[in-house]
């Protein structure tokens, strides 16, 4: 079996890192089906969502350690070409119209927990352990991870996580507001097969513009961010979408947007 794989289930396409005896590391494997997983999701309106997760007990173990040895021997430019990898990953999961979806058991360490975190939903097990223990190898966290807790969490505590690199587990950071939902342990998978259907029937070009003016709300001057907004509300209320939904609500029924993107 390949240590990674995509599949399409229902409307959403699943990338599972099956490494799961290495508690599934990053590798270029799963740069490749990832990035593949993204770019089918902006072109076929028949998929509403993308899953990461990975197999066994474990989501991610971040960078493997044998690879970071070898990364010492290049040069500082191959360095940084490397870990354009990993960043070109988080973008392209940040800049997908559709929403993503990771599905954390077990926990995720280094730029596992960067990947995870770089996710619009993010459904973990109760007792799931996030690390960012870089600095104890003597490194620095990388995969947007210090942006993403500097905006979410108090400094206090972001400073633990990166400069001591003590755990955090997903209960607490559920109660911090950094995860969507906690799962039963060995549910997480099911749980975000629940969000994806939840998805699928939802209004896929209001989605995807939400999802796009929530990536600029914290950092766009509040004007600009005004007129992303009006631009986006006003192409929903002259679109099909806006037509079913407000139709629905006036005739008291539910709103049928699956069948607006062929039936999903």
């Amino acid at each position: 079996m390949a240590d990674v794989t995509l599949e399409k289930i229902d409307a959403a396409l699943v990338v599972t890192n099956r490494n799961g005896a290495r508690r599934n590391p990053l590798s270029p494997e799963l740069y490749a089906t990832i990035l593949a997983a993204t770019d089918q999701a902006a072109q076929d309106d028949a998929i509403a969502s993308v899953v990461l997760t990975g197999e066994g007990s474990f989501f991610c173990a971040g960078g493997d350690l044998k690879t970071l040895v070898k990364r010492r021997e290049m040069s500082e430019a191959g360095r940084r070409e490397a870990i354009d990898g990993l960043h070109g990953v988080i973008r392209a999961i940040r800049a997908c119209p559709k929403p993503v979806i990771a599905a954390v058991e077990g926990g995720a360490a280094g730029a596992g927990v960067s990947l995870a975190l770089a996710c619009d939903f993010v459904i973990a097990a109760r007792g799931a352990q996030f690390t960012v223990a870089y600095v104890k190898a003597g490194l620095v966290p990388d995969g947007g991870l210090t942006a993403r807790l500097a905006a979410q969490l108090p400094r206090p505590l972001v400073s633990r996580l990166c400069m001591l690199g003590d755990p955090i587990t997903a209960d607490r950071l559920y109660d911090l507001g950094m995860i969507t939902e906690l799962s039963e342990p060995g549910g997480a998978m099911d749980m975000a097969a629940q969000y994806a259907s939840r998805l699928a029937a939802g209004p896929a070009n209001a989605l995807r513009d939400i999802k796009s003016l929530l990536e600029t709300a914290s950092f766009m001057d509040p004007d600009s961010q005004l007129d992303r907004e009006r631009d986006a509300m006003a192409r929903a209320l002259g679109g099909d979408e806006g037509a079913e939904g407000i139709g629905a609500f006036l005739e008291k029924r539910k709103p049928d947007f699956a069948k607006l993107r062929g039936g999903v």
